[in-house]
């Protein structure tokens, strides 16, 4: 099995959709897979409007198109709805060759954040790219629930995983900063909704790793805050491992890989209860979800942390890859059930 993966999500860019492939890259040989990246490294780029660090590919369908005669893969999958992910529908819709899909960003919700942009439109959009795809995989069962009730078909689950050698308990705290440590880990970005952390009324510190475009301005209004910046490996490990309680305020993360390593680092959670945590944390009482989250994060403090760390052990990305495969494997055998809209370019 040889699979062309196309996505826009890549280096230099630090998020969640790259970690779970490279993850999964590294896993496939185990069953019996090659990947190959179509990435924007390909192309000419330019800077994403209202976020630069963030750059998008100048694809264009006749590039892919030699990339796929080179490759000769398998089996196709798009993992991102940007412009390499476009180019790659395009071609395979010209072609009539199938190709499997993911949704990993609520790109509608950071859409409606930043611009005018009504969340309906870009649901629209985001049907019409996968509607055509053999399967979309997304990362929780309410997610998937969620998604069919806006009309998405052929959802396949596919969950993620965390290094348990790498983010794992630690005797030396790195961090000397006033006890108790409360850390953030993602992006520095409006949709993250950093602030709804930063604001509360906490003892201690609290602690943010990450970089984005709303850095200066967060820095500049909490200064009690600790930014750390982006770190990695080790360094971000050591980090979680100083640390005593995990707040992940968004709204909007569809998984949020960050909460594995914290549990598996033996951090317990403490967020809103939405899609993402509601997932991960579950019934495993590793975490506390409440609509007041300084009263989650009080909480949260009160939790064992080698029951944080048992439960993260459980999340593996040789099952993650598992199911990745499957997906792959078994979307491509069944017959192509439609509907297509044949002339799309």
């Amino acid at each position: 099995m040889r699979v062309l993966v196309a996505t826009d999500a890549w280096h230099p860019q630090v998020n969640g959709v790259v970690r779970s492939l490279e993850y999964m890259a590294a896993e496939a040989p185990h069953f019996g897979a090659e990947i190959v990246f179509l990435t924007p490294e390909r192309f000419r780029s330019v800077p994403m409007p209202t976020y630069p660090e963030i750059r998008l590919a100048l694809a264009t369908p006749g590039r892919v198109a030699r990339v796929l005669d080179e490759v000769a893969p398998t089996h196709i999958h798009i993992a991102t709805e940007g412009p390499v992910g476009l180019a790659a529908r395009l071609v395979c819709r010209r072609r009539d060759l199938a190709f499997t899909t993911s949704y990993h960003t609520r790109f509608p919700e950071y859409v409606s954040a930043r611009t005018p942009i009504p969340e309906a439109w870009s649901y629209r959009a985001l049907r019409w790219f996968h509607r055509e795809a053999r399967a979309m995989m997304v990362s929780t069962p309410s997610l998937e629930r969620e998604l069919e009730g806006r009309g998405f078909h052929r959802i396949r689950r596919w969950t993620r995983g965390v290094d348990t050698q790498l983010f794992r308990p630690r005797h030396e705290r790195i961090l000397d900063d006033r006890a108790p440590i409360f850390l953030f880990v993602g992006r520095v970005a409006v949709e993250k909704n950093i602030e709804a952390f930063l604001s509360l009324d906490l003892p201690g510190t609290k602690v943010v790793v990450g970089d984005g475009p709303a850095r200066a301005d967060l820095e500049r209004r909490y200064p009690k805050a600790r930014f750390l910046g982006t770190l990695a490996g080790e360094d971000l490990a050591r980090v979680y491992a100083s640390s005593d309680v995990f707040v992940f305020p968004s709204l909007t993360d569809t998984f949020g890989i960050v909460l594995l390593e914290a549990l598996a680092s033996g951090l317990p959670v403490a967020a809103f209860p939405v899609t993402g945590p509601a997932d991960v944390i579950g019934s495993s009482a590793c975490g506390v979800l409440d609509e007041d989250l300084r009263e989650a994060a009080l909480a949260a403090l009160e939790i064992p942390k080698d029951r944080c760390r048992a439960y993260g052990e459980t999340f593996t990305w040789r099952e993650s890859a598992r199911q990745f495969f499957s997906n792959i494997g078994s979307a491509h055998e069944e017959p192509d059930r439609g509907p297509h809209i044949r002339n799309e370019g």
